[in-house]
């Protein structure tokens, strides 16, 4: 929720440089349905559509001159889209790809495709998967029945594939319990064949899906002009990324639902300040970078 009109004008952070560029490839279609997805997306949401290999291709060629680094790809289920695995071979032509999947929908002949168009790229292709318990019994309750075992069998033919996916995880557990479930997670990520697993700790966003399983943010849960003191904004996804959607280009992945983060047609016109007037800006603020990739072998936030 944004701010009200009685509440203070909300600071605006300015795109310093555009390293990071996002597609909402999958739309909001997804074989699942989370009860914690900050944008609800399910099987029956089709509020935000695919992106096509032509459509990609388009802001690959506005990206080069604006010098982006890094190109990463979510949804919904970026692999329910039938062009996903040549929007990536495409993609390796221009920067690393970053591709955010349940990992319940891989296919072997998609990735001895996405094998062969990484080992014959200056580039890196990244995978990460989405479980957010260590367990059936942890993960299912907000995945859906079967899905640990689903997405967990997607881990394993990822690394029999030679990749090393990045396993992201929504804290929905207390604070007090992070070691112990760090540890949980790792040693059944070992234990299913993944050596040196990759993990990325998340905090949960409270919006759409989460919103009803928990509450959504408080008025008061707000960025300040004062709070931006002597903060580092390049910790905020907004003051170095966009995203584009079969809409146009929004300010950043989380907030693609907001009227107010559609920001232009094209990269360029989407390159102005944004004012922080949402909720989910504090999260931003607060934990910093949560939409970039880990750099460690077992990373928390």
């Amino acid at each position: 929720m944004p701010f009200s009109e009685d509440l203070p004008c909300a600071p605006e952070v300015a795109l310093s440089h555009l390293d990071h560029l996002w597609f909402q490839v999958g739309g909001t279609l997804c074989n699942l349905t989370c009860n914690h997805c900050f944008i609800s997306c399910s099987p029956k949401n089709h509020n935000f559509g695919f992106l096509s290999l032509e459509q990609v291709q388009q802001r690959l060629e506005e990206s080069v001159p604006l010098g982006v680094k890094e190109y990463y790809f979510t949804g919904g289920e970026p692999f329910l889209n039938p062009d996903m695995t040549a929007i990536l071979v495409e993609t390796l032509r221009y920067g690393p790809a970053t591709v955010l999947t349940n990992g319940t929908v891989l296919r072997d002949d998609w990735l001895h495709t996405l094998r062969d168009a990484e080992a014959n790229s200056l580039y890196a292709l990244e995978f990460r998967v989405s479980i957010d318990g260590f367990s059936p019994e942890t993960n299912d309750p907000l995945r859906g029945a079967g899905t640990f075992d689903r997405a967990l069998r997607g881990v394993q033919k990822l690394v029999e594939f030679g990749f090393l996916p990045i396993i992201t995880a929504a804290r929905t557990w207390d604070i007090e319990q992070e070691a112990k479930t760090v540890e949980a997670f790792v040693n059944r990520l070992r234990a299913a064949g993944y050596a040196r697993p990759r993990l990325k700790i998340l905090p949960t966003l409270r919006l759409g899906a989460e919103e009803q399983r928990t509450h959504g943010y408080e008025d008061t849960e707000r960025i300040t002009a004062e709070m931006l003191r002597d903060y580092d904004c390049s910790q905020l996804v907004c003051e170095h990324s966009r995203i584009v959607s079969d809409r146009g280009v929004h300010v950043c992945p989380i907030l693609i639902e907001a009227p107010d983060a559609l920001l232009g047609a094209t990269l360029c016109e989407a390159s102005r300040p944004f004012a922080l007037a949402h909720g989910a800006c504090s999260t931003c603020y607060q934990y910093g970078a949560i939409c970039t990739n880990p750099s460690s072998a077992v990373a928390g936030n």
